[in-house]
């Protein structure tokens, strides 16, 4: 069996942690049974959705690197498809017109709520012959469900989920207006596009258990179904907005990597072992979904940073170096031409404390930084008038020296020695001079990337205040 997956956001809003989440599970299932990958755009409700929330969507997937297979299909424009299912349904008679008015169906509602009775539809045009039609009255069209027995929903991860059927009523799938509801659509959407696992949020159960009507109905195949727990917060409570959630696309903003976003997004209720660490081929080769645990997962950006931070020192310096130059146009690139070239040289040092791309481009700061530097506050309480004198009697000794690092690493120490100076003394102050900051990298590392011009230049300029 060709295996098929789906991801199907409503473009409602953005593709939050928890729907990348789903998009995730959906294409490593698919990826390792080298099976397809769908995306469906379920955009029935016109109202509420939006092309800004598509292209949300769409950013997210693609910046994740989630290759969908075959070209989006979008819900509403195979409207007409699903209301010939229903159609299809009525001549097959397992479904009927009802022309029950809305004051109809509001006093049945309330009869039930004053009765302590579940509130569902009472079956009132169910079995009632089609002579008794009411003229100039525009009917749903709703499934005839089965009123005795259980539906059971085989669940990978939730195990067998039984639904008594006298609870689940008899739906609408066609409404007045000839526009076909969401539980419809997704049935036939799923069973054309050959989706053979559905793999979404266990807040879709209950509405499992009412596709199946349709299914059954049908006569068409049941997919296997797998229902993940809902993300909570750190506090253990639904995440939301508050714990602030955001767009996935706009991690990307925030200076997270891909290839970390993914494996922590994979550990979030899925695990293998102890593996904390796990890149993408290998998510593809060992994901299943018996190892789906049952209990909603808790997000942790404290996690997501340290592991954000451990794809950044195992990336290449050029791969981050291409990443982190965008963040550093806002300066003239004309004033800085050899900026990519010291950005991959300064690399080494920056990635060893950064957890972003955003840390990153502001350790970088240094190297576009115009002369003379503005100290912040920790810099200038280092920059006293002993450490500039310090800095004005290093500055020959910099003069004379070919400009390699084991050279300008031992002028600077063969100073200190013969000043009688401990290294910090003189190492402080020259970061600051260098950088305007208290913290950098390697002192040595920076005259390297900085150049003995401007390293001079920089040092100078702290001399003469």
């Amino acid at each position: 069996m060709k295996i098929v997956t789906r991801f199907a956001p409503s473009p409602t809003g953005f593709l939050h942690i928890g729907g990348a989440r789903t998009a995730l599970f959906n294409w490593l299932f698919a990826r390792h049974h080298s099976g397809t990958f769908r995306l469906r755009i379920e955009d029935t409700d016109r109202q509420r959705s939006s092309n800004d929330a598509i292209a949300a969507i769409i950013e997210g997937l693609e910046w994740l690197g989630l290759n969908w297979d075959a070209e989006t299909v979008y819900q509403f424009a195979r409207a007409e498809r699903h209301a010939e299912v229903a159609r299809q349904l009525l001549e097959m008679g397992r479904a009927y017109h009802c022309y029950a008015s809305p004051e109809e169906l509001e006093t049945m509602r309330e009869t039930q709520r004053a009765a302590g009775t579940p509130i569902r539809y009472d079956g009132r045009w169910r079995d009632r012959p089609a002579s008794d039609h009411r003229p100039n009255v525009p009917p749903v069209i709703r499934i005839k469900a089965p009123r005795a027995g259980d539906t059971i929903i085989s669940d990978k991860v939730q195990g067998d989920v039984r639904f008594s059927n006298d609870v689940l009523d008899d739906f609408i799938l066609l409404r007045s207006d000839g526009t076909p509801t969401y539980m419809l659509s997704v049935v036939v959407d799923d069973q054309d596009m050959g989706v053979t696992h559905v793999i979404r949020g266990d807040d879709h159960l209950t509405n499992a258990a009412r596709q199946r009507q349709i299914i059954d109905a049908m006569g068409w195949p049941v997919p296997v179904y797998a229902h993940l727990p809902l993300m909570h917060g750190e506090d253990g409570q639904k995440l939301s907005k508050r714990h602030g959630a955001l767009g996935i696309h706009e991690y990307k903003s925030l200076g997270y990597l891909p290839e970390a976003m993914r494996n922590y997004l994979l550990r979030l209720g899925w695990s293998h072992g102890d593996d904390e660490t796990i890149s993408t081929p290998q998510a593809i080769e060992w994901f299943n979904l018996e190892s789906i645990g049952r209990s909603p997962s808790r997000v942790d950006f404290k996690k997501l940073g340290n592991l954000n931070g451990h794809y950044i020192r195992q990336a290449s310096d050029q791969d981050l170096a291409n990443s982190t130059l965008p963040l550093l146009k806002a300066f003239d690139p004309k004033e800085f031409p050899n900026l990519q070239v010291q950005l991959v040289a300064a690399m080494p040092g920056l990635k060893e404390r950064a957890k972003t791309l955003v840390e990153l481009a502001d350790g970088a700061q240094f190297l576009v930084a115009k002369r003379p530097l503005a100290l912040d506050d920790k810099a200038q309480k280092i920059m006293t008038a002993e450490a500039r004198t310090h800095l004005k009697n290093l500055i020959p000794a910099l003069q004379q020296v070919k400009w390699v690092p084991e050279a300008v690493e031992a002028a600077v120490r063969g100073f200190v020695d013969i000043s009688g100076l401990k290294l910090g003394v003189v190492a402080q102050p020259l970061r600051v001079a260098l950088t305007g900051r208290s913290t950098s990298p390697g002192i040595f590392e920076v005259l390297q990337v900085l150049g003995k011009e401007e390293s001079l230049a920089r040092i100078a300029d702290q001399v003469v205040i």
